[in-house]
């Protein structure tokens, strides 16, 4: 922790100091600006779901038509099936074959969406009043069409990198992460991760103007745990003192009443002393200012556990999520299954916090099992300055002047695995959305297409400074 403090206060310093590159990254072109709509809408139209009739592979040969038209000979794209999926890889050969690639990581796969829910159909992407509208617009095919359709403007406009730039989407992000796993092993010796799926800005309820963006350099470790309780059951005529219900429901209820102990770390501590210049509510900002200063600070933790924006950013979590139990309506129950959802602080064991979630149940009868899959623990990335200083230069030449906050994030993206790996990665995508319109996971996701310019100057100038 004091390693990881010491580099922030160096990084900020050379962000502070260091002077930007000389040459600026060419703006887009209007292709580009048409490509990304096009691009964007002709993958969401792809049903890019695990199961039968998965489109992710499809959407893996949508991408590598659109960079072998720009100029991507077909022997440096890689679409490689694994079960239902693919992935894909392709490279951008560097002039300057010693140096390690930069690597653009993002996923092609969504969270299944059922047309009955949705207003409109999630898989025919539609565009009303500059809205694009269609699972995925925000998370993440439209950042990946963005991001496809920077590296093509910038190879089409003769710029020649230094270092490899390799794209590398997984197929399963959404899901058991086996792909992307598989990617990080193949890319471990890359230089840095810029990872689309992560950070973005806020926008202005009323006014719909940037109030401030983030980027991400760590993330919670997911984990599920399953409880499970069993009796030998009986007659309901005949109750018994042990009951696999009333058991596992002692347990769920003292777990559901715990807190993990507080915990801060650089990027979580930057992230509360400076978005609360941003939080409109006096009390929330005044706790968020208070934790900052001391995270052991309980009047200031209760408001901010009570907050679901910033509970997750002040420890561990571990909530239920899902019960089954009984088997017949008149018998005892034999059985009683429970499992509960835990997003774990960097720095932490899940063996540990599940350890910890025994002793808090405190139920001899109740066993616990760790059932997680697609998971894994790893360190926050440093806040390296050449990462620091481009993306500062990048959002302020997108959008001039708007404030950059360093954050941790609360859910899981493809950036473990290469943390895990011992590569730098960082969630940074472009995309400006309002509180009130981010649906990513839920029923009518959207984008609004004022994001695709300013998207495209980010990532000329992001993607010309760090492939230098």
């Amino acid at each position: 922790m004091k390693l990881l403090a010491s580099v922030l206060s160096a990084s900020l310093a050379l962000t502070a100091l260091t002077p930007l590159a000389a040459q600026a990254a060419p703006a887009p072109t209007p292709g580009a600006e048409a490509q990304v709509l096009a691009l964007s809408k002709q993958i969401i139209a792809m049903r890019s779901v695990v199961g039968e009739g998965n489109e992710t592979g499809k959407v893996a040969g949508a991408i590598r038509d659109a960079l072998v038209a720009g100029g991507w000979a077909p022997g440096d794209i890689e679409i490689v099936p694994y079960k239902d999926t693919a992935y894909l890889i392709a490279s951008w050969k560097g002039s300057n074959a010693k140096l390690p690639p930069l690597v653009v990581s993002g996923h092609m796969d969504v969270v299944e969406a059922k047309r009955a829910d949705w207003v409109r159909d999630p898989f025919v992407p539609v565009v009303e009043d500059g809205v694009l509208y269609g699972r995925g617009a925000t998370d993440m095919k439209f950042n990946a069409a963005m991001a496809v359709s920077s590296l093509i403007d910038l190879r089409k406009g003769g710029f020649k990198p230094k270092r490899t730039v390799v794209i590398a989407f997984s197929g399963d992000e959404e899901t058991t992460m086996e792909t992307s796993q598989a990617i990080a092993q193949r890319l471990k010796a890359a230089e840095l991760v810029i990872n689309v799926d992560g950070g973005g800005g806020k926008l202005d309820e009323a006014s719909a103007k940037p109030v401030y963006w983030t980027w991400d350099g760590a993330e919670k470790t997911y984990a599920d745990y399953k409880l499970e309780v069993t009796n030998a059951g009986g007659h309901s005529s005949a109750p018994r003192p042990e009951n696999a219900i009333v058991q596992l429901s002692q347990a769920l209820e003292r777990i559901g009443a715990y807190h993990f102990a507080a915990e801060q770390n650089p990027l979580t501590k930057a992230w509360f002393e400076r978005a609360a210049a941003f939080e409109p509510d006096a009390a929330t900002a005044a706790a968020m200012r208070a934790f900052a200063a001391n995270p052991g600070d309980e009047k200031a933790l209760a408001v901010l556990r009570a907050n679901p924006a910033t509970v997750g950013k002040v420890g561990t979590t571990c909530v239920p999520t899902m019960v089954n139990g009984g088997h017949a309506l008149n018998a005892l129950p034999q059985r009683a299954t429970a499992n509960i959802n835990c997003r774990i602080f960097p720095g932490h064991k899940p063996a540990d916090i599940m350890a910890e979630l025994a002793k808090v149940a405190n139920e001899p009868e109740v066993k616990f099992t760790d059932v997680t899959e697609g998971s894994i623990a790893s360190p926050a990335s440093p806040m390296r300055a050449d990462f620091v200083k481009a993306a500062e230069a990048a959002i302020h030449a997108a959008y001039p002047g708007v404030p950059v906050i360093p954050v941790q994030a609360s859910g899981a993206s493809d950036s473990m695995w290469y943390r895990s790996v011992g590569v730098a990665a960082y969630g940074a995508s472009p995309l400006m959305t309002k509180d009130s319109e981010d649906f990513s996971h839920g029923l009518n996701e959207r984008v609004r297409l004022t994001n695709v310019r300013p998207g495209l100057v980010y990532f000329n100038e992001l993607l010309t400074r760090l492939a230098q």
